[in-house]
């Protein structure tokens, strides 16, 4: 029985979103956003050699059609990634109204996302008055910290200290529809962090709130704080069901590797395997050798977005797709003839662009598994349809928006 790989390559955007002058990041529109593509030329204009050298070097996705996805999504050739595909490509468009985490991966997954997520605006405080009192009565402080637009390092290393000393929780949002709570877990407390985040999370829901993120961090002020391995993110759950659903439903294991479960908030999955990027990379390895016939295998890999999108560091992009490239082409070579591996991306995060925040952007989308051939321009809900067609899953399929709001 035939088994699928479904891998999002968290933020690895080709340009060409029609609709891309009605998103912003500040005050400018995301038209010409293309993370792929200006990282490529960075590359290969040698703006890029922190840490690496050279051109962008992607064989593997090449091979798989990375290069031509991104010519057909955006009618731009990008340095060094025009080889030609061996495998299955495409180009696939969100019709979801965000550039978000959650709109992205539940279109993936067959709910497109038709309504507005709840967005905190760019100015300090960033979050009312009201949601303030709510803030200081759940954690049972007289103030908070934060309140602002925010980087998860830069704000723990700003107030880390003081959080320790008054035990007041840091507060911030970003571009993200999202409410962060930064605490240190020794001092503050992991449990403690963990209860005031579910307890704020259904009354943020409500508001439209995507996601509630818990950012335990550690340290000391003399030798820095960092955040640990212990994020949680308490996340709306989809209004209806979705990929996972169906193919649970349908008998299939449904293993999820990274954020996903959270993303999905669990619904249709059956284990969860998390880590550092290249722990869940040792995870997909072991799946791809040892899943029973019939899983389904969903991965999120956010370090591209998380560590190197949100902090503009191009050169550090471009060595985690070389990372990348080199560890999937390893895995690759271990599927077996009646498996499909899906990879492709949930939105853009140009770090070339202004600001810290998404860009909106068409994706790729690469098959190995079905030999060579074009998809052509996709939304991103066909990518649920693959899956369901392989596994050979009756459904519905997915083909317009849902309007009904979490």
């Amino acid at each position: 029985m035939a088994r699928v790989f479904l891998i999002v390559m968290d933020s690895v955007g080709i340009g060409g979103a029609p609709d891309s002058e009605t998103y912003f990041n500040g005050l400018v529109p995301d038209t010409g956003s293309n993370t792929l593509l200006h990282i490529a030329r960075a590359c290969a204009d040698g703006l890029a050699n922190d840490g690496r050298q050279g051109p962008l070097y992607l064989p593997n996705l090449t091979k798989l059609g990375i290069g031509a996805a991104l010519n057909l999504a955006c009618q731009e050739i990008a340095p060094n990634l025009d080889a030609t595909p061996e495998g299955t490509w495409g180009s696939a468009q969100e019709t979801s109204l965000g550039k978000d985490t959650p709109s992205g991966h539940w279109e993936l997954a067959g709910l497109p996302v038709a309504w507005n997520w709840h967005f905190f605006p760019e100015k300090d405080p960033a979050f009312p008055d009201e949601l303030v009192k709510l803030f200081c009565a759940a954690s049972e402080c007289p103030q908070i910290l934060g309140n602002s637009h925010a980087s998860g390092t830069e704000i723990i290393s700003e107030l880390g200290e003081r959080h320790c000393r008054t035990g007041w929780p840091i507060f911030y949002t970003s571009a993200d529809s999202v409410v962060q709570i930064a605490a240190h877990e020794k001092i503050f407390g992991l449990r403690k962090l963990l209860v005031l985040c579910e307890t704020l999370s259904p009354t943020l829901h409500k508001m439209g709130v995507g996601r509630v993120i818990a950012r335990p961090f550690s340290g000391h002020s003399t030798t820095g704080f960092y955040r640990t391995k212990n994020r949680r993110d308490y996340s709306v759950s989809p209004p209806q069901p979705v990929l996972t659903n169906w193919v649970q439903n349908a008998g299939h294991p449904v293993i999820a590797i990274g954020k996903i479960g959270d993303i999905f908030s669990m619904q249709g999955i059956d284990q969860v395997l998390k880590g550092t990027d290249k722990t869940l990379m040792k995870h997909l390895s072991n799946q791809v050798s040892f899943a029973s016939e019939g899983s389904f295998i969903f991965a999120n890999f956010v370090e591209f977005d998380s560590l190197y999108g949100h902090r503009r560091d191009v050169s550090g992009y471009a060595c985690a797709l070389e990372w990348f490239d080199n560890e999937i082409g390893l895995i690759l070579s271990k599927l077996r003839d009646d498996d499909l591996m899906i990879l492709t991306a949930d939105h853009g995060n140009d770090p070339t662009w202004v600001g810290t925040g998404h860009t909106r952007e068409r994706v790729p989308v690469l098959c190995a598994g079905l030999g060579p051939g074009e998809l052509g321009q996709i939304k991103f809900q066909d990518v649920a349809n693959m899956v369901l067609d392989h596994l050979s899953i009756q459904h519905s399929k997915s083909k317009g928006r849902h309007d009904e709001q979490p």
